[in-house]
């Protein structure tokens, strides 16, 4: 058979552009993919701490450098990557180096915003900062073997300059104008009494290295020198510098728009943590409605439980009767572990796809138990072979209800934080920035739509743990008034703690600390609700869409498979989900 020469013309012009096309795409891939492993490997030499937790050998046993040189050698590199992602189509991209693409340029944009706002003359909130926080890199570091111990002193060895940086940073944000407010800032004297020991045996840092078994006399004795001549003299010297010179400096004013520049600062960190362009004031709005919407089903409970009284003093009865609260330790994280094994065999109901990792229950760590919030998930590692963890916060035990324990359970443990961090690490073929990423509006919402899951799952046994779950949620709603209150609208510690004390059932203890992170850590407590709602939006349409064809263990699928996604990119994912089930 003889082909027409027009016909063999057009195949081989079609077969050109087809290889051209080909090729184009592979070469912008490929230039993609460099760029993230360049900005990977600067990002976990920058800061080693992340890079041990990805498992980077080559980070173990550092610290991050820091000062001012470090921060503006970073914001140049940071922006030269911008700068050379701005040069990709990602239209010419595969879907997966589009979630890619759009999820890099969202951290790197950040990176470089908070630079931008100064944000490292602050490196402190109500929860402590860089002088406690750095407990947790030490305690994450494995003690197997003498290389692992040899890597634990050399960032013993590291810590006292790390410690004096940030002085020398705080020094700059008091003759800035960048400070913590007074009122949270002083919290500070319960934080740093862990560390402020004399001797050296009795050290934190001691006590983590010493259960190395096999531990040479001679590490032992130098891990001690360091101890005692550098790290407590160093956090002596954090302790007077805070009391005499930072605390009676610092400003009197809550919010994040009184800082220079503040009013940007804060929209930027709304915008960062919500993921979605919204306005401050249009969160303000939805979080009142959303108050009023759980504030008329919690009263709902309240008739069918025949309580005689008011709506203040039903929440009087649930923050004093002994009934409602656990008398040791051990039996509140007992009632916790109970829960969480009961949602593990309800699991398969609801997902197709579970994480290898496992987790444990554990007590929120004693040195900071005081300051901390109520419950939280500490990741594990699959490559550390380290299990995740629901701490739970047993300080104060009169302050800790049980009729709250399921939803905390569900949002903190299983199908929480727990699935959507371990699946998130066990995700293969992906860039590390994205396995070792958290983003807020969709961690955090994914976790509160789980306690709302928890209603279909039969979790919520009683109508005091219904309530709870609600006072759990009207909890997160009234972040979105009290945050932008609190930074954008003059509003006062008092009036915060008096909104949310008047609305949930949390106890007083909670809701002071609770106020004072939302003061310390501008917009982060926005991310809850509207992470939340946006993923009970699109399970909505969803449902509507495909009627019979909906199934809710494809639909989590769909939420957890791309690991921590911007809101504004889950969208886009569903709704191409579920033009592909209608096919």
């Amino acid at each position: 058979m003889r082909l027409n020469f027009y016909l063999i013309c057009t195949l081989f012009f079609v077969a050109m552009i087809s290889t051209t096309t080909s090729y184009s795409q592979s070469t912008t891939s490929n230039n993609l993919q460099n760029l993230f492993k360049k900005e990977w490997a600067f990002r976990t030499s920058e800061f080693p701490e992340t890079g041990s937790y990805a498992g980077v050998e080559s980070a173990d046993g550092k610290l991050s450098k820091v000062g001012i040189e470090h921060i503006t050698r970073r914001q140049k590199f940071w922006e030269d990557c911008l700068a050379e992602l701005s040069e990709i189509d990602p239209k010419s991209l595969s879907q997966e180096d589009r979630i890619n693409y759009a999820i890099f340029k969202y951290q790197l944009e950040d990176f470089v915003a908070q630079i931008q706002h100064k944000a490292y003359l602050i490196p402190l909130n109500a929860e402590g900062g860089f002088y406690n926080e750095i407990l947790y890199t030490f305690r994450g570091m494995p003690l197997k073997n003498n290389q692992d111990v040899a890597n634990f002193i050399s960032r013993l060895e590291q810590l006292a300059p790390y410690i004096l940086g940030h002085i020398e940073l705080m020094k700059t944000g008091l003759k800035e104008g960048y400070t913590q407010p007074k009122v949270i800032v002083k919290n500070y004297k319960a934080l740093l009494k862990p560390f402020l020991t004399k001797e050296a045996e009795n050290s934190i840092f001691y006590k983590q290295l010493i259960t190395y078994k096999n531990l040479k006399e001679t590490d032992r004795k130098k891990a001690i020198a360091i101890i005692s001549n550098n790290i407590i003299p160093t956090y002596q010297v954090l302790n007077t510098f805070m009391e005499k010179v930072y605390l009676p400096g610092c400003r009197s004013s809550l919010g994040a728009t009184d800082l220079p520049n503040g009013q940007s600062f804060y929209q930027q960190r709304v915008n960062y943590f919500s993921t979605l362009p919204v306005d401050m004031n249009d969160i303000f709005e939805t979080g009142q409605k959303e108050v009023k919407r759980i504030r008329a089903e919690m009263e709902s409970i309240i008739q069918e439980l025949d309580f005689k009284g008011s709506f203040a003093e039903f929440l009087t009865f649930l923050r004093t009767d002994p009934q409602f609260y656990a008398t040791t330790p051990e039996d509140l994280l007992k009632e916790a572990a109970w829960i969480a094994k009961k949602m593990d065999g309800k699991l398969p109901e609801y997902f197709r796809t579970l994480p290898r990792l496992p987790y444990g229950v554990q007590p929120v760590p004693a040195e900071i138990a005081p300051n901390y919030t109520t419950g939280r998930y500490s990741e594990g590692s699959v490559k550390n072979h380290t299990a995740g963890n629901y701490w739970v916060n047993t300080y104060k035990l009169e302050s800790r209800p049980l009729y709250v324990l399921p939803a905390l359970t569900l949002h903190e443990a299983v199908p929480g934080h727990h699935l959507q961090i371990s699946l998130a690490q066990e995700m293969e073929e992906v860039p590390p920035f994205r396995q070792f990423s958290y983003i807020s509006s969709y961690g955090e919402g994914w976790a509160l739509y789980c306690e709302w899951l928890g209603e279909e799952a039969g979790m919520y046994e009683t109508l005091y743990t219904r309530f709870g779950k609600l006072t759990y949620e009207m909890w997160r709603a009234c972040r979105l008034v009290v945050d932008v209150g609190l930074h954008a609208k003059n509003w006062t510690r008092d009036q915060a703690v008096e909104f949310l004390a008047s609305n949930t059932a949390l106890s007083l203890h909670e809701v002071n600390t609770e106020i004072d992170r939302y003061i310390g850590w501008p917009a982060q407590a926005l991310s809850y609700k509207m992470g939340e709602l946006k993923i009970r939006e699109l399970r909505s349409k969803a449902e509507q869409v495909l009627g019979d064809k909906f199934d809710i263990r494809d639909f989590h699928d769909v939420i957890l498979k791309h690991g921590a996604v911007p809101l504004f990119l889950l969208e886009e994912l569903v709704v191409d989900w579920i033009a592909a089930q209608g096919e």
